[in-house]
């Protein structure tokens, strides 16, 4: 997310939820939209580990957003209560106990897509974490880690082809990964035109501004910059 303003509220993701419970404006609307478009997945996976199938999970990630985007839902909202991740966590959980009986009284294909799904790549990583002994919100506090370094990578690789530096990310993501595939620096050295030096120099950068990417990331969704580097602590744990 960057922080240029939205009807005078900054992009980050508790002052989007704020403007959209402060104002019915369609701008606050579509940042709200963007901004669950950028968090479904978690949602979906927890969805899916309270033994919805595929197909209802769809149904009903897209009734939540419903719920999210359409109603007064957010004016409720209070950053100081918690962080994001909690927030969303609890409001998933909520609608559940409250819609459980949703996907038999609704048809499927019924609900108002608010938010592109990309359900494949969803069930493919629910699925990959399926067999791990996760309840629902540890397996949601997985995504949700998954999520926020995938955004942050994916922001990466954006300034690195702005910059016309594609090649170079192409091949230096590996080295920050710990990929098995990851090539020698000096078979970098071929490829680049570069000195084993440079690609060590340029590798380091790369791995700093990750770090940078991902620190911004993880301040956009708590309370205050007091709460990052636990959040930070939280986000490896649920990966370990």
């Amino acid at each position: 997310m960057n922080s240029s303003p939205v009807n005078g509220f900054a992009t980050t993701q508790w002052s989007i939820v704020q403007a959209a419970g402060r104002t019915s404006s369609p701008s606050a609307k579509v940042a709200l939209s963007k901004l669950c478009e950028v968090y479904w997945p978690p949602v979906y996976a927890f969805i899916r580990r309270k033994g919805h199938s595929a197909a209802d999970a769809e149904d009903l990630t897209q009734a939540f957003f419903v719920h999210i985007i359409e109603t007064s839902f957010m004016a409720a909202a209070d950053r100081n209560r918690g962080r994001f991740r909690s927030f969303l966590l609890a409001s998933v959980t909520n609608f559940l106990n409250a819609q459980h009986r949703f996907h038999k009284a609704e048809k499927r294909g019924g609900t108002q897509a608010v938010v592109s799904l990309n359900i494949e790549f969803a069930e493919e990583r629910f699925q990959k974490d399926s067999s791990a002994s996760l309840s629902a919100e540890q397996l949601f506090e997985r995504q949700w880690s998954l999520t926020l370094i995938q955004n942050a990578m994916n922001q990466l690789q954006l300034e690195y082809r702005s910059h016309g530096h594609s090649r170079l990310f192409e091949l230096l993501e590996p080295l920050m990964n710990g990929s098995t595939e990851r090539t020698p620096y000096a078979q970098l050295s071929d490829q680049l035109g570069m000195s084993e030096d440079a690609i060590k120099q340029a590798a380091r950068r790369l791995k700093i501004r990750y770090r940078e990417l991902l620190r911004t990331a993880i301040a956009e969704t708590v309370s205050s910059k007091d709460e990052i580097d636990d959040e930070l602590r939280q986000l490896m744990t649920s990966l370990s």
